[in-house]
């Protein structure tokens, strides 16, 4: 299907059932328009284990200053490398220490993104200006299949305009994205729901930069102490200027109304929470609140009447990667309703809850409550 518009966008359904064998799909007519597309410096949207991506052909400046341009995406913030195979990253990175080898004959493919120093070839544009490369190997058998059969290294960001709610179904790029790019490939529902786990390793010891799909947990049991930016830890990020990482601009995975994020303990979490909504109720807000299956369940038995606001639900608490995966879902769920004010259920740090509380904290714009 074509759509006209700054670009005409054609929007290609590609079956990726689990176990599919990347080799068979990249013979697909999908694929092979898509890849071509790619090889000329054009734009193609495609699904990862995470999200979905925008991607164009990484070492091409031209291509890649498109990604910014249909994103609205500030030059200054660096994109990833996405690979195929593991010789393809001695093409586009200077050096990888043995540390950095490791982490990806044991990550890779999946979740995980190595900082490195960046080869010549890599333009400028890609890197934000950086002399690193951010580079990962995703494991979702469509990208892998299109990457290829591009024969290329594919820079690509989430596929959503910036500070949106990053895309993990077809109809969310379609959304953002319209008559901005070529192809959409349209693969179904990401698994993971959350972008990939940001590893500097040009330190001493590798730093999490944004984190991800691969927990602290997981990547300290490969390579020993992992340090995280300060700046995850803290909820400070960068407004204007040059950042080291995705993610970390100030402005990013929002909704269109203002949200808060409400930390505590069950079960004073979930009573304040339904207080704070019969408050803003009383203020002649639209409310809406994203929150656990088991908040849920304790209003229920509460007999707490909470028909007259805009639910979704995340989750359970006790699954954090179920939570993962419909983090952004909920939020652009919530963009279409009539909510004129969000509440989010914070959840525990611990392991993926990291990352799912990052982009909380991103998408309620660091508005923190504390019960």
């Amino acid at each position: 299907m074509g759509v006209k518009g700054e670009r005409e966008t054609q929007i290609w359904q590609v079956s990726a059932a689990p176990g599919a064998d990347s080799e068979n799909l990249k013979e697909s007519t999908p694929i092979l328009q898509a890849a071509q597309v790619l090889r000329r410096g054009g734009l193609v949207a495609f699904p990862t284990e995470t999200v979905y991506g925008l991607g164009a052909n990484g070492l091409d400046a031209g291509a890649v200053a498109h990604i910014f341009t249909a994103k609205g995406r500030p030059a200054d913030n660096p994109l990833i490398l996405h690979i195929a195979a593991m010789e393809t990253i001695h093409q586009i990175v200077a050096e990888v220490p043995a540390l950095a080898l490791r982490l990806a004959q044991t990550f890779w493919p999946g979740p995980l993104t190595l900082v490195l120093p960046k080869a010549a070839e890599v333009p400028a544009v890609t890197t934000g200006g950086l002399d690193t490369v951010a580079v990962r190997m995703p494991s979702h058998p469509v990208a892998l299949a299109l990457i290829e059969a591009a024969g290329v290294p594919v820079a690509a960001p989430s596929a959503n305009q910036s500070g949106r709610p990053s895309p993990t179904e077809a109809a969310h790029v379609i959304a953002d994205l319209l008559g901005r790019v070529d192809i959409i490939l349209d693969g179904g529902p990401t698994g993971i729901g959350v972008e990939s786990t940001v590893l500097d390793c040009t330190q001493v010891r590798p730093v999490i930069l944004r984190p991800g799909g691969i927990s602290r947990e997981d990547l300290e049991q490969v390579v020993g102490v992992v340090d995280i930016d300060p700046e995850v830890l803290t909820g400070e990020t960068v407004e204007d200027g040059p950042v080291r990482s995705p993610g970390m601009k100030y402005k990013h995975y929002a909704p269109q109304a203002p949200a808060v994020l409400v930390e505590g303990k069950p079960p004073h979490l979930f009573q304040r929470l339904a207080q704070l909504a019969t408050e803003l109720e009383g203020q002649g807000e639209q409310v809406g609140l994203m929150v656990s299956s088991e908040l849920l369940q304790y209003w229920a038995a509460q007999a707490i009447d909470s028909s007259r606001w805009q639910i979704t639900c995340m989750g359970s608490r006790a699954l954090p990667e179920e939570i993962a995966a419909n983090l952004y879902r909920c939020l652009r769920a919530l963009d279409k309703t009539h909510t004129t004010k969000i509440l989010i259920e914070g959840v525990p740090t611990t392991g993926l809850g990291l990352a799912i509380m990052n982009r909380l904290e991103k998408a309620a714009a660091h508005r923190i409550l504390e019960v």
